[in-house]
């Protein structure tokens, strides 16, 4: 099956989170809107100054010049946080700061570089149209006006406006949950090291996927529900899967997935009643990735080796994310750029390289592209998707898919 296949068959295998919650301000970075936002008040809420300088009406300033200033009467001065009534009156100005509000009637500022500064009488030296150095009240948003629709994925953008508009909570959707299970006998936790140092017993290795899919569900904005190391003992894979299922939105394992004596994955999913939705994907690495529903949630298996688990993980993760929150911005993005580089590899295979865009030109860090390195995934933010049986070139252009889903 192909990877766009794939893809297809995990969105529309994936039932939507329908559950919301009360989100405070501070933590809802990455959530996503359960429901419209509007807003409550104008934004600005009043007419303020953008300039230090002189609310004006621009009828007033007319053909003002160095050679020849039109004098204006100061009524007045206003800072920011300051809020009194000076009624306008023809031919006058009133001194203002950056962000003070701006008096009725007045229509403009101008900037005290193009004025002597006075206090009483001010000479202005170079005329303004009207709402220059300006913002009206409501000229960012109305109030009343939808500015959030319910799906939106709350960035740093999003968070400004809300706190803009003095909104201290929203609703948002309950964050997927989800639990990751490394199968493995050979695998040991870092976490469990003491400090002293490491002690790896001979034959095991240490465990990076755990600790890598961890972040990236969490920077997602979800939950970790559960993460844990298993031996390659069929019962146990299979109880631990089951008890994931039942408190997940999605379990992501690793490990066991392909033909050795002891990949039990195949075997256990099937035992344990799992509707298979796809069982191998046309890509290297991670060939003999896999998805299956248990009970309505969706099962990841990955490769063990990291850069296949990866991979293949940035490519369905978040297309079961975007449709179990209703949010289109996690989806995998694919685009095109000018590869840098030659890669003059050809593989049987459709095949994902490693690498890092910038600016539209893709760079391959590293010829090394095998499915168990990982230190040099440091510093690539994409994957360069090579066509089977093809070489690149420098100077091709090429398609990357993004890596990982972060806004």
């Amino acid at each position: 099956m192909e990877i766009e296949e794939a893809a297809d068959l995990v969105r529309k295998s994936v039932a939507p989170i329908l559950d919301s919650e009360p989100c405070a301000l501070e933590s809802a970075f990455g959530r996503v809107l359960a429901k419209d936002v509007f807003a409550p008040i104008d934004l600005p809420p009043y007419a303020k100054s953008a300039m230090d300088g002189y609310a004006v009406r621009a009828a007033d300033t007319e053909g003002a010049s160095a050679e020849k200033p039109v004098r204006l009467k100061v009524l007045g001065e206003l800072f920011a946080g300051d809020w009194k009534e000076i009624p306008f009156r023809e031919n006058s100005a009133v001194r203002v700061m950056t962000g003070s509000p701006v008096p009725k009637g007045y229509d403009a500022v101008v900037m005290q570089e193009d004025t002597d500064c006075g206090q009483e009488e001010v000479l202005i030296c170079k005329s303004v149209r009207p709402l220059q150095n300006y913002c009206a009240q409501g000229e960012d948003a109305k109030k009343g006006e939808r500015l959030l629709p319910a799906g939106t994925r709350l960035g740093r953008a999003e968070i400004a406006v809300l706190a803009s508009l003095g909104l201290a909570r929203v609703q948002a959707k309950r964050p997927a949950r989800v639990s990751i299970l490394c199968v493995g006998s050979e695998l040991a936790d870092p976490c469990l090291e003491s400090e002293a140092g490491p002690k790896l017993a001979p034959g095991k290795i240490y465990s990076s996927l755990g600790s890598a899919l961890s972040c990236s569900v969490k920077d997602a904005g979800f939950v970790v529900a559960a993460l844990k190391i298993l031996a390659d003992d069929e019962s146990l894979i299979a109880s631990e899967i089951k008890n994931a299922a039942r408190g997940s939105d999605i379990v992501i394992t690793t490990g066991g997935v392909s033909v050795g004596k002891k990949d039990f994955l195949p075997k256990v999913l099937k035992t344990i009643n799992a509707k298979p939705l796809f069982c191998g994907v046309n890509v290297q690495p991670g060939t003999p990735t896999r998805a299956s529903l248990l009970d309505g949630k969706l099962i990841l298996s990955l490769s063990g080796n990291p850069f296949a688990a990866l991979a293949n993980f940035d490519l369905y993760f978040y297309e079961a994310a975007a449709r179990l929150m209703e949010c289109d911005s996690f989806l995998p993005r694919r685009t095109e750029a000018v590869l840098q580089d030659d890669y003059k590899k050809a593989s049987p295979r459709r095949r994902l390289l490693r690498a890092r865009l910038d600016g539209g030109k893709v760079f391959l860090p590293a010829q090394n592209h095998a499915s168990s390195v990982i230190v040099n995934l440091i510093g690539c933010n994409c994957y360069v998707d090579v066509p089977a049986g093809k070489t690149l070139l420098a100077g091709d252009e090429v398609f990357v898919w993004n890596m990982g889903g972060a806004l």
